[in-house]
């Protein structure tokens, strides 16, 4: 007998998502041969050289403002964020990439990007077949 629909999604949810979390070594490694938590790194990606205020990424992240201006703090001490005046806004602070927070953010996401051992010995079928389903979870990625 099939499982049912939701009991199908819920137990391919738990195999994603245990894949995911016994790839996290990978990807820590990468943090801590920078001096950053996940935090960092997640207010490191969601940057750009443009900058945003503080109060939209603490709403983004679900955050206390107070917990992302410490965040905000650590990053700036390493050189990776710059705090500066909003065109539009004086009482507002944004938050920017610097060259440095740039490069950092480039190298991370490619280093996180680098396929797992278990992944890279699919067969070119089951790759193809995982690419196809997530594209298709995914519509916003681009094909890369």
């Amino acid at each position: 007998m099939k499982p049912a629909p939701a009991e199908l999604a819920a137990d391919t949810w738990r195999l994603m998502f245990d894949f995911f979390v016994s790839s996290n070594p990978q990807r820590s490694e990468s943090l801590q041969r920078r001096g950053l938590t996940p935090n960092d790194s997640r207010i490191l990606n969601s940057l750009d050289t443009a900058g945003r205020p503080i109060g939209e990424l603490a709403r983004q992240f679900n955050s206390d403002p107070s917990n992302t201006t410490w965040v905000v703090d650590r990053l700036e001490q390493a050189g990776y964020v710059q705090r500066r005046p909003s065109p539009t806004d004086r009482r507002v602070k944004l938050v920017a990439l610097t060259p440095l927070g740039l490069e950092t953010q480039t190298a991370l996401l490619a280093e996180f990007r680098v396929p797992p051992p278990g992944l890279a010995a699919l067969s070119s079928a089951e790759l193809e077949t995982l690419h196809r389903l997530f594209s298709k979870l995914n519509p916003s990625t681009t094909d890369r």
